[in-house]
């Protein structure tokens, strides 16, 4: 069963230090462990560098261990009942690639992956296609043969299109064109799924069933094929202050628990990213990431990395068990829990894979769309093309979601049955030409011409009440066709360019009616701009409550009503079996510190929170846990009441059956 405090332990070390693992010490590493309060670590048995940390007949032992560290850790490991599965470096060996320079992963321009340049110090990838891959089977195989592994971890895999003399050769005997993109795309998925059968085999003909994780970084949204690829559970690799920033775990989780799987959430103990030594976040930070994780459906994963002399890091574990004891307190809430939803983003990310477009864990529409829900407290999925949308509510579709007949056939019938469509930008248009497929009640006319543009909404919008608010991108020109305008463009006196500009930046509304910009028909809502990219990029807080209006217009009755911080997360989860709803209420603020690192330190304590959730009966009594004290509520109209002394990061109330 997949645990809920694991370590993913990092050990790349290079051939130049001395003496590697001569300070492990079982009690030591025992006693670290155990401050963390962990379950299981992922140890590792070969690293980037190419090294393996065990007696080897098919790679190398770094020349500077002595000892078999992989099985002193998992034998430590499995003496106090901690989980190890084992980590091996697959996509990186620099070991290996400085003297098979044929195996390594070329660029369209002959150019090298991960290092700068050839005289800089960095990793360069293997191309799976070489016969690297019977290497790295040969690896993986001894280790399922001779360790009592957990699991296998395998790094730095994915769909990675490659221009190697090896993989250029296969297109042209096959009569196929190396220059074309979608011929080197399609070759790199067949050696990927080919890397997955091959690896998985190596693993299974050893230890039958044994779970195997293929990490790359990402959990592609709309490629279910690539996600059950792992087929026990998924990781999804996620550190804030490493490049993620603080919305895409969230995105990621909301996508990953509708494919059915459990999965862990992995984010780091660093200060910045993977490979620090001697940067730590403060526990706070750890304490509102793994709080955040839990209420998001996720197990959890701290990454960490071992001193080269294999002696643990005792500040890592004190930061990390000051986060794990609260997760421990509360696992028995979260175990099997179902998150109770009423919309639905269909992600942008997942609609143009589907046209061959390649992933990206930071889709801007997507982010965007991600960053305002959560801020409106709302209860979402996001989803792909294949889901069901029959316990939606609403259906978003941010920005750039072109239907094809199938999806404008499956949106028509979601809305004959009562739900409703968000639909902002271009999306909703047909794929390959500029008519809207779903009845908003408008027609669209194309660009409108001005970027950026105005917004003048038709209600007051508070705290600004009426005002043209400028938005920082082109839009549609729309006309009504039976639709109510939500709000009108007040267009610009002119575009800014070299004949005529004004004032330092954009030109100013002339107060020239442009027609409406956001109207409401029988399918829902269309908004003429791309506004969830715009409120991704620019933080604009008027785009976002003029999102969030539409929002509340087409759901009605909110599953979760609560006067919080937009910073504090907010979900609600079923557990069927204990005949219990949860609510979950995680609260830190974030800030920037340097060139853009957002960290966390203060936790400031939101008191006294008044809360309405959605309830089909009245429960028998609401409980905070773990600390088991009972809460006065009311129930009247389908809804329970109540307050939460107080939210520190952490509130998790139970409302029992």
């Amino acid at each position: 069963m997949l645990r809920f405090r694991q370590v993913h332990l990092d050990f790349h070390t290079s051939e130049a230090i001395p003496s590697v693992g001569h300070s492990f010490d079982k009690a030591q590493f025992q006693a670290q462990l155990k401050a963390g309060c962990i379950d299981s670590i992922t140890v590792f048995s070969k690293c980037h560098h190419g090294w393996s940390y065990h007696p080897t007949t098919v790679g190398a032992t770094h020349p500077g261990l002595k000892i078999d560290l992989l099985k002193a850790q998992l034998d430590a490991c499995h003496e106090i009942g901690v989980r190890a599965p084992v980590y091996l470096s697959a996509g990186l060996d620099e070991r290996m690639i400085s003297v098979r320079g044929d195996w390594q992963r070329r660029m369209k321009k002959g150019d090298l992956t991960w290092a700068p340049g050839l005289l800089d110090a960095g990793y360069h990838c293997a191309c799976m296609n070489t016969s690297y891959l019977d290497l790295l089977c040969a690896q993986i195989e001894e280790v399922a043969r001779n360790y009592d592994a957990d699991g296998i971890f395998l790094d730095i895999v994915g769909i990675s299109p490659c221009w190697c003399p090896t993989c250029v050769n296969q297109l042209r005997r096959e009569g196929k064109d190396p220059r074309d993109d979608a011929a080197i795309n399609e070759l790199a998925r067949r050696v990927y799924l080919n890397y997955v059968k091959r690896t998985n085999a190596a693993v299974h003909k050893h230890k039958p069933g044994l779970a195997v994780f293929h990490n790359g970084g990402h959990i592609t949204r709309g490629d279910r094929e690539l996600a059950h690829c792992n087929p026990k559970h998924l990781e999804l690799e996620s550190l804030p202050t490493g490049g993620w920033g603080y919305d895409h775990f969230p995105m990621s989780a909301a996508y990953t628990r509708t494919l059915g799987m459990p999965f862990l959430g992995m984010t780091g103990k660093f200060h910045e990213s993977w490979g620090e030594f001697g940067g730590y976040k403060h526990p706070n930070a750890l304490r509102l990431e793994c709080a955040r994780a839990i209420a998001l459906g996720a197990r959890l994963s701290v990454g960490d990395q071992l001193h080269p002399s294999g002696r643990m890091d005792e500040a890592t574990y004190r930061i990390i068990g000051a986060a794990y004891r609260e997760v421990a307190a509360r696992e028995a809430w979260v175990v099997d829990a179902v998150h109770r939803v009423e919309v639905a983003v269909l992600s942008s990310e997942a609609v143009q894979r589907g046209k061959g477009a390649s992933a990206h864990r930071d889709v801007k529409s997507d982010t965007g769309a991600v960053r305002v829900l959560l801020e409106g407290h709302y209860q979402f999925d996001v989803i792909d093309t294949q889901s069901e949308l029959g316990g939606y509510k609403v259906v978003v579709l941010p920005d750039e979601v072109r239907l094809d007949d199938g999806l404008a056939a499956k949106l028509k019938a979601f809305v004959a049955k009562g739900g409703k469509v968000l639909a902002t930008g271009t999306s909703g248009l047909a794929e390959g030409r500029d008519e809207q497929l779903l009845d908003f009640g408008a027609v669209d006319a194309g660009e409108a011409g001005f970027d950026p543009d105005y917004v003048r909404p038709l209600e007051a919008l508070e705290p600004w009440g009426v005002a043209s608010f400028v938005v920082y991108s082109g839009g549609r020109k729309l006309t009504a066709k039976g639709g109510t305008a939500i709000a009108t463009r007040d267009e610009p006196y002119f575009n800014r360019d070299l004949l005529h500009f004004c004032s330092h930046r954009h030109t100013p509304s002339s107060g020239k009616d442009g027609g409406p910009v956001i109207i409401q028909g029988p399918a829902g809502i269309l908004c003429a701009h791309p506004l969830f990219t715009v409120y991704a990029k620019r933080g604009q807080q008027a785009v976002r409550d003029l999102l969030l209006r539409c929002l509340d217009r087409l759901v009605g009755r909110k599953l979760v009503e609560c006067q919080v911080p937009t910073q504090c997360l907010v979900t609600t989860t079923r557990q069927a079996a204990q005949k219990r709803d949860v609510v979950h209420l995680v609260y830190a603020p974030t800030i920037k510190r340097g060139e853009g690192i957002e960290v966390v330190e203060d936790l400031v304590p939101l008191h006294n929170v008044a809360v309405s959730v959605v309830r089909a009966a009245k429960p028998s009594a609401v409980t905070l846990r773990p600390e088991g004290q009972a809460l006065p509520f009311t129930f009247s109209d389908g809804r329970v009441s109540f307050t939460v002394p107080v939210v520190h990061p952490h509130a998790l109330v139970e409302l029992s059956d």
